[in-house]
């Protein structure tokens, strides 16, 4: 398809507007003629190239997986097999769930050259993205036409929840600077669940870490070290009902808790834990405790595109499901968003799973809660929204007080601050030894 340039155009323009003069000078009209004549031989001749010309190759370079949320750099790379340069016009056809920036953008390829240009897009969406063929505005010697060139290839990648935050605290954790990430290092000394090494008394080790009869053989103190208990189980139970549509910031609440599902997972790995995963109130997704570290890998690929469904969530269905599956001790994490009407169904399921399990229940409350009651109650609407927040954190606060009566632990946070918090209370429990 030929498209007129801009520069075709402003010589037409300027070819009427020497019209109406050439209408009023009968001596312009032969110039006039002439010039007309001399447009349109040049436009046809240059429309002819245009169609001779033969379309760069290109290629795309795309991560075959992508982090919720984080930009990304897409490098394009032109091949010129032509005598001439090419000058052209680049648009990505990149697929809906992408904000792209840096398109379209122009590009001069030399003659038997190449040329590259890069542009940044930032997935909004989880799941399978599919990329059009490259669209390229060709200009014609002349610069009088272009034409419309579909070029490359179609490409597909995969868009995981936020994967880079948990490559950050692996960073993190091997330099030993998980403080700095909120994670709290509560190490103590000679106070594990399990006999981990003799070493050299420290100040500040406790008198009862004390082994004697090594002391006595080696001729100065020696200390018993312990480590947590490891070799337990760990099992996320991520709720994929209706609530979880609920928009927090850019993250869906089903978003944010699955990444902070990964870094538990990461964490219990790290902590030499198995691992597993079952999804409830949507499409059921069961992943079996494994020790493995690439288990994290496995969890990125069974939930990469899930979506939260729109069922009302089951959480009696879930335990029975879980409790036919699991028969060892394990630490169930049930990551969900409480409402008020979840009271008689919550509490026979959970009571379920404390027959053999331990319960972590955690919750994600909406940051606007905390908005509405910070801000000023200056008139009748706004007085009645902080009240009504008021009394509907009141009633949340009480339901958990009757879950935690029932023995589950509980954990209510806004959605930035889940990933920490559950890591932190993972740890007390491992150190705790209630597990």
């Amino acid at each position: 398809m030929l498209i007129p340039t801009p520069r075709l155009l402003r010589l037409a323009g300027a070819l009427a507007a020497g019209g109406v003069v050439a209408s009023f000078v009968p001596a312009a009209q032969e110039v006039w003629i002439a010039a007309a004549l001399a447009l349109a031989a040049a436009a046809l001749v240059d429309a002819l190239g245009a169609r001779r010309i033969v379309a760069p190759g290109a290629r795309r370079a795309l991560p075959g997986s992508l982090a919720l949320g984080v930009a990304h750099d897409v490098c394009i790379r032109l091949e010129n097999r032509a005598g001439l340069p090419l000058r052209c016009e680049l648009q990505d056809h990149f697929p809906h769930g992408i904000e792209a920036r840096g398109l379209p953008q122009h590009l001069t390829v030399p003659a038997q050259g190449w040329a590259e240009l890069r542009y940044s897009i930032r997935p909004v969406r989880r799941g399978p993205l599919r990329f059009g063929r490259i669209q390229a505005r060709i200009a014609s010697r002349l610069r009088l036409w272009q034409t419309d060139r579909l070029i490359g290839e179609e490409a597909e990648t995969r868009v995981y929840p936020n994967f880079a935050a948990l490559t950050g605290f692996a960073l993190l954790a091997i330099d030993n600077r998980l403080s700095q990430i909120g994670v709290l290092q509560r190490r103590r000394r000679g106070e594990g669940l399990n006999f981990h090494q003799l070493r050299e008394y420290r100040q500040g080790d406790s008198p009862r870490s004390v082994d004697w009869k090594a002391s006595s053989r080696m001729g100065k103190l020696i200390s018993r070290e312990y480590q947590d208990e490891r070799d337990q189980q760990l099992v996320l139970l991520l709720d994929c009902g209706r609530r979880m549509h609920a928009q927090d910031g850019e993250l869906s609440h089903f978003d944010h808790v699955l990444n902070s599902a990964l870094m538990l997972a990461y964490v219990g790995l790290r902590q030499g834990d198995a691992v597993g995963l079952l999804t409830m109130s949507g499409e059921r997704r069961w992943l079996a405790p494994k020790k493995s570290m690439a288990t994290v890998n496995l969890i990125l690929n069974r939930v990469y595109d899930l979506a939260p469904t729109l069922h009302t969530t089951d959480y009696h269905g879930a335990a029975l499901d879980l409790m036919g599956r699991l028969r060892k001790r394990a630490l169930v994490v049930v990551l969900t968003n409480l409402r008020d009407e979840d009271d008689d169904a919550l509490t026979p399921a959970l009571r379920l799973l404390q027959t053999r399990h331990l319960v972590l229940f955690a919750s994600l409350r909406e940051s606007i809660l905390a908005r509405a009651l910070a801000a000023r109650a200056d008139n009748f609407e706004r007085a009645l929204t902080h009240a009504a927040a008021a009394d509907y954190l009141l009633r949340r606060e009480l339901s958990f007080k009757r879950l935690a009566r029932s023995g589950a632990v509980c954990l209510d946070v806004e959605p930035p601050e889940l990933p920490i918090a559950l890591v932190n209370r993972y740890i007390d429990i491992k150190r705790g030894g209630r597990l």
